[in-house]
């Protein structure tokens, strides 16, 4: 099981507490209606699938109900880092940095 540190709250819980939302820092498209099919579908559910660090959105279901964004493995499936949802994506020196 996963504990996943709520940057709002400052204590780590269970996964449990949590619903993952996706993947993050995907560009919304201004004007959805002006999409053609292919690229509205493509914007739906064409997700990069990374193996290594992957940015993800997860909402703290049974606490302060906030969304965060969280730095994951996917090779180890341990969070990195998280932090308050609309901060920009750090970039892999600021992670390490962040962890040391």
């Amino acid at each position: 099981m996963l504990l996943i540190p709520c940057p709002y709250c400052n204590v780590a819980y269970p996964e449990l507490e949590f619903a993952n939302a996706g993947e993050a820092h995907i560009a919304r498209p201004a004007d959805p209606s002006a999409l053609s099919d292919e690229a509205w579908s493509a914007f739906l559910f064409e997700r990069s699938n990374p193996r290594g660090i992957h940015f993800e959105r997860w909402y703290h279901v049974h606490g302060c109900g906030r969304y965060f964004n969280a730095v994951r493995n996917t090779v180890s499936d341990r969070i990195l880092l998280t932090y308050p949802a609309g901060q920009p994506r750090p970039t892999l020196a600021e992670i390490e940095k962040l962890r040391s």
